[in-house]
């Protein structure tokens, strides 16, 4: 189970800080008032529309990448964050714990690795838990990270506005969670999970049928199975 889940839970953070999805939104062009794009009425060049009113305008942001694209049409441009929401404390936290997190999870994984030896007969049991203690670590940091995020999603990158991006030609902006936060959400507990069930390796099991000694003493034959004498 830590085995599987470690490597599993350390895929979907990865997933989730790499691709600009944490927090999603849309706002209709050409609609009158201050903040309008363009004027109402004005014919859409080339984008299969008949008006520019009948346009949708898609803005998604990540922990470094921001896309705006119009929707059903492939007209997308992706940057690097930058302007308020990057020098936004809250978004600097939760990129520091997620490459945080990123680091202990895989300095973990090769503990666990090398802890559990399958190639040879007994396991390194305090490596393999120490492994799993970084995984666990791991796993608490990312869940910090996406917790302040989707607890602040609304407010990230605002300026003197507590709804709708700081750029106020888009005054109607409506953000919500995106797919990237359910990715980070279920890696980070698959590494909770898995840095868990790792753990266990700092309890040695004990043989039944000696109770008074505290690992099983092997005895290898040449049939290559272990019996216990004791």
């Amino acid at each position: 189970m830590g085995i599987v889940f470690s490597p599993l839970g350390l895929v979907l953070v990865f997933t989730a800080a790499i691709t600009p999805h944490w927090r999603e939104g849309q706002a209709r062009l050409g609609m009158t008032g201050p903040g309008s794009l363009l004027r109402p009425g004005v014919k859409g060049q080339g984008m299969g529309v008949k008006s520019v009113e009948a346009l949708l305008l898609l803005r998604s942001d990540g922990l470094w990448e921001s896309c705006l694209q119009v929707e059903h049409s492939e007209l997308k441009q992706c940057w690097p964050v930058a302007g308020p929401y990057q020098r936004d404390p809250r978004v600097r936290l939760a990129q520091g714990l997620v490459l945080t997190s990123l680091f202990l999870c895989g300095t973990g994984i090769i503990l666990a690795c090398i802890g559990v030896r399958c190639w040879t007969d007994l396991p390194l049991r305090g490596v393999t838990a120490t492994g799993g203690l970084l995984v666990v670590m791991a796993g608490l940091l990312s869940l910090t990270a996406l917790g302040v995020y989707t607890h602040n999603l609304g407010r990230l990158g605002m300026v003197g506005a507590s709804q709708g991006i700081s750029n106020q030609r888009f005054p109607h902006l409506s953000l919500r969670p995106a797919g990237s936060l359910y990715f980070g959400w279920l890696g980070s507990c698959l590494q909770v999970l898995g840095g868990s069930a790792l753990l266990f390796s700092f309890k040695h099991p004990r043989c039944p049928a000696c109770p008074e000694l505290p690992v099983c003493p092997p005895n290898k034959g040449e049939t290559d199975v272990y019996d216990v004498t004791c």
